[in-house]
């Protein structure tokens, strides 16, 4: 259809400032240090308009606490600490994150939470967590960042590798709409744009493909429309898998 390569066009020359910026080297760095301050402020208004489905997701943490009752949790891309306000008391919480500039945040957000124990932060890609040993995690916590990976295959390979054996992985992420839907028309048309200015954030993943295939032994998936106001961002996956 060549429609949306000339849609495509029209929105990439809208945004001409980032490219030009892109082109000089210029844009990545400051893509680096902005991207936190406007997570920090979207990430607000996510978790007020998703708040009944986060709790509901993190509401059976606890059910995978090892053997000494104390539940240790893996956060990939942490970012600014989002999900902390839903982890139960007690948690010993790893937090790791590609972009150093989120430390700030998050250090405010850990202050916030006395709730939580905090044993670190990396600055790590899901890719490469080579930092936390095998077998040592309850819990990997991964929301809104495997839109962004350079690869889910390795990331979910990583998860495998830190969690224990009855250990989970929950996820909530934005995919890709139906292919026969405007929702997926308007999320090809955005998204070359869209990578650049999300900091590598995809919006035609069809993520859960991938879950399915990593090989854990169970797999808890919902598909959802989360209640957001742009619409290429609706369509999202949601639940838990057991390794």
């Amino acid at each position: 259809m060549m429609l949306i390569p000339l849609l495509q066009r029209c929105i990439q020359l809208l945004s001409l400032p980032v490219y030009l910026l892109s082109y000089l080297g210029l844009w990545d760095p400051l893509c680096k240090k902005i991207f936190p301050y406007v997570m920090a402020k979207c990430s607000t208004i996510y978790n007020r308009k998703l708040f009944q489905q986060k709790k509901d997701l993190f509401s059976n943490l606890g059910e995978f606490a090892g053997p000494s009752r104390e539940l240790r949790l893996l956060e990939i891309g942490t970012g600014s600490g989002a999900n902390f306000q839903f982890y139960p008391p007690g948690c010993w919480v790893t937090c790791t994150d590609p972009n150093p500039n989120f430390e700030r945040f998050l250090l405010k957000s850990i202050s916030d939470r006395p709730h939580l124990h905090f044993e670190r932060f990396l600055v790590a890609s899901g890719e490469d967590l080579h930092p936390v040993a095998d077998n040592s995690m309850d819990v990997v916590v991964c929301t809104l960042v495997l839109c962004s990976v350079r690869s889910i295959e390795q990331v979910l390979r990583e998860v495998l590798r830190v969690l224990r054996l009855g250990g989970a992985l929950y996820f909530l992420e934005h995919v890709a709409a139906d292919h026969s839907s405007w929702g997926y028309f308007w999320q090809q048309i955005y998204n070359p744009t869209w990578r650049y200015l999300g900091d590598g954030c995809c919006l035609t993943r069809e993520t859960w493909k991938d879950l399915e295939k990593a090989g854990f032994s169970e797999l808890k998936l919902r598909h959802i429309h989360a209640p957001l106001s742009w619409s290429p961002t609706r369509p999202h996956i949601i639940g838990y898998a057991v390794k």
